[in-house]
């Protein structure tokens, strides 16, 4: 059996003021793991209402609907509101309670979570109890490489949340800004900070995306640097997935750290430019990811 990626929290809908579009970072990073050739199961959970129908229907046209997708009678699927601002960064008011906040144990996705070699798992999904221990009991439970994304929506975190999802992860990706809140210090000695948050959660691997100026990264006791690539911004909606998803599927074929971080930066600038979360590849990244 090959390696299978599976990427478990919210899918939902991004209203824009020009539409609106499927989202949630675990199904971004799915979508661009699928599009890189990789194995990937998803789970989460939609409400039995017509939003539900629609994102049913699109997860099964971009081979991501299964079993794991639960539905829920009483919770609706979720409509986040996309604010841009000038400079194209977006901010998100995310309703609650919402369908994936009552994922379930069940035995397809616990199934799926001993079957998978990598179980990628963020933050919001985790705002409330259900879901949170449905999936703290999964990473009991599974051998599988486990990566929080951490991807903080304020005000759907707790401290305590961060620090409990952190101490069960082997890699742990973050942005600078959720770097300065979870490791603080200065960015004039981020590596020192790094170094000290890796000695409280011993964490193998811990990735810091920088934006245009690119990520740092921790592994294997060594520090790994890419200056990052300015672009025009298109709009920065699942640039940090597609960088994820890339820097995952790079660690299950083991490929040299600098090269997967690099390559990660590189995908994540070209969704940079794009709009939307999951543009497709173009030639030039294709040829990147050596995908057919």
């Amino acid at each position: 059996m090959g390696k299978q990626v599976l990427c478990f929290g919210e899918v939902l809908w991004d209203s824009f003021e020009d539409g609106k579009k499927a989202g949630g970072a675990p199904m971004n990073v799915a979508m661009h793991l699928v599009q890189q050739g990789v194995d990937v199961a998803f789970a989460s959970r939609l409400g039995q209402d017509p939003s539900g129908d629609e994102l049913s229907e699109f997860l099964k046209l971009n081979n991501l609907f299964s079993a794991l997708i639960q539905r829920d009678a009483q919770l609706p699927t979720c409509e986040v509101t996309v604010e841009l601002d000038e400079n194209q960064q977006a901010t998100y008011v995310i309703p609650e309670p919402v369908s994936w906040d009552d994922i379930q144990t069940d035995p397809a996705l616990t199934q799926a979570a001993e079957q998978a070699s990598a179980i990628i798992f963020g933050s919001l999904a985790c705002r409330d109890e259900i879901t949170r221990d449905t999936l703290l009991n999964l990473l009991n439970e599974t051998k599988a490489l486990k990566i929080f994304d951490v991807n903080l929506r304020a005000p759907h975190y707790t401290l305590s949340t961060i620090e409990t999802l952190t101490a069960r992860a082997d890699v742990v990706k973050m942005n600078e800004q959720e770097a300065k809140l979870l490791i603080g210090g200065s960015n004039n000695n981020l590596k020192e900070q790094i170094a000290e948050f890796r000695s409280k959660y011993h964490c193998q691997t811990i990735c810091v995306t920088r934006g245009e100026h690119g990520a740092i990264v921790w592994h294997d006791h060594a520090f790994y640097e890419s200056p990052g690539r300015p672009v025009q911004v298109g709009d920065t909606v699942g640039a940090g997935d597609s960088f994820l998803a890339t820097f995952v599927a790079g660690l299950l074929k083991n490929e040299p750290m600098q090269q997967l971080i690099d390559k990660s930066c590189i995908v994540g600038a070209f969704v940079a430019s794009q709009r939307g979360a999951n543009p497709p590849y173009d030639a030039h990244i294709r040829k990147l990811l050596e995908l057919a």
